[in-house]
């Protein structure tokens, strides 16, 4: 990953990551839905799932903006590196097995754009199911809409 990139603060490689937490809308369909993914992928690194703007994510992580946390994508790893939109979508593809050769060409100069256009294409598909009628808070986000992908 380049150490230099817009909003990546990666620590220095003093130790392995041994765990990366990704925060997600749970209120969100999309969001569920490519959470329910990565729980069914092989992780090099364990992820762990946690509700954006949660008890649990604000008691954990006390200093982030939690209202940015429900609009875009973020993910920390166990030494307090944050990252967040293009950048957490490639961390999050960097931990798992078979994705990690492909987010670490995606963290390239020739592969970040496509990951930048994947996050825009998301974020569309976000808001057009999110616009046709947002979920009551504390409702499911999916209820019977969202299957976990096969």
């Amino acid at each position: 990953m380049d150490r230099t990139g817009r909003g990546l603060t990666v620590a220095p490689a003093a130790r392995p990551i041994r765990h990366l937490t990704v925060l997600y809308d749970a209120d969100c369909p999309v969001c569920v839905h490519i959470r329910h993914w990565l729980l069914g992928q092989r992780p090099l690194v364990p992820l762990r799932l946690v509700a954006a703007g949660s008890h649990q994510a604000r008691n954990r992580y006390p200093r982030l903006d939690h209202a940015a946390t429900l609009r875009e994508i973020t993910v920390i790893g166990d030494a307090g590196q944050v990252w967040t939109g293009t950048d957490a979508f490639i961390v999050c593809l960097w931990a798992l097995t078979e994705h990690r050769p492909k987010a670490n060409w995606l963290a390239t100069p020739a592969g970040r754009p496509f990951a930048r256009a994947a996050m825009h294409t998301a974020a569309a598909v976000r808001h057009a199911v999110r616009a046709g009628g947002e979920a009551e808070p504390g409702a499911p986000a999916c209820a019977e809409q969202c299957a976990a992908p096969r």
